[in-house]
């Protein structure tokens, strides 16, 4: 097996993703893994199927009892390269689970009988893995979640200083704080956060406490509006000045590390 995959390697690569055999014009990847013993770089060739902007493969292993190597690489170590066509780009592994990963399975056993026969043929339920391409947008979410830091502290700051000045002023200056403050938490909990934690499930308890504080953050917001005091401003400044350093440490780092990938459609 190892041989013929080298040969299947090998012509994928001569030819820009097009091989011959047994797997002619089958939609074919080569996933390259670290080892989860040895560290050393392994590639395979995988069937795929494409999800809007993400590839699936699946840990057949031509229906063995056993999860291919490759599989468990991925579980170690989910940063991989794929080699797609003429395209290479470095990608998030994230096994699917439960109802969606029957769903994807089942709709590539629709288009290739042979994953319906693969599943027949063991007891273990075929892993679904999604590959999310690693582009340079997600890079400046990163310099993006900075940047909104630094103007909602220098808004802060203004205010606690007074230089919103008083009364009617500092409560149309507080109001105007409080929506930009909700308009950007509500877009992370929202959209941002899920689609973080879909690529990077390690960061799952860190996006839970990040949208716990999001819910005190929001209450002492209710309350500036309410009454826009300077004993209120004080307490949310020390409440988000630990949100965004939190945050910026869990988050910046793991984004600011991502290869520049760029990928496009084929």
């Amino acid at each position: 097996m190892t041989d013929f995959n080298q040969q299947v390697i090998e012509e994928f690569r001569a030819n820009g993703g097009k091989v011959g055999g047994m797997f002619e014009g089958a939609p074919l990847v080569l996933l390259t893994t670290m080892g989860a013993r040895s560290g050393h770089r392994r590639t395979n060739p995988a069937v795929y199927l494409r999800d809007g902007e993400r590839i699936l493969v699946f840990a057949s292993n031509a229906g063995a009892d056993a999860h291919p190597a490759w599989y468990h690489n991925v579980l170690a170590q989910p940063r991989v390269t794929v080699e797609l066509g003429k395209e290479t780009f470095t990608a998030r592994a994230v096994p699917l689970e439960g109802e969606e990963r029957d769903r994807m399975y089942a709709r590539q056993a629709a288009i290739d009988p042979a994953f319906a026969a693969y599943q027949s043929r063991t007891s273990r339920v075929i892993p679904v893995v999604a590959l999310h391409p690693e582009q340079e947008r997600l890079r400046a979410v990163g310099a993006e979640l900075v940047r909104i830091h630094a103007y909602l502290r220098g808004e802060l700051a203004a205010l606690r200083a007074g230089g919103a000045g008083s009364g009617e002023d500092l409560r149309t200056h507080c109001l105007a704080f409080c929506e930009t403050l909700t308009f950007h938490h509500t877009g992370e909990d929202r959209v941002a956060f899920p689609h973080l934690e879909r690529l990077f499930p390690e960061l799952k308890e860190p996006l839970e406490r990040l949208r716990a504080e999001h819910v005190v953050i929001a209450r002492l917001s209710a309350e500036l509006r309410e009454a826009p005091d300077p004993a209120t401003l004080d307490r949310i400044a020390a409440e988000l000045e630990a949100h965004f350093a939190y945050e910026e440490e869990q988050l910046v780092p793991v984004l600011d590390s991502l290869e520049e990938a760029p990928w496009a459609a084929s």
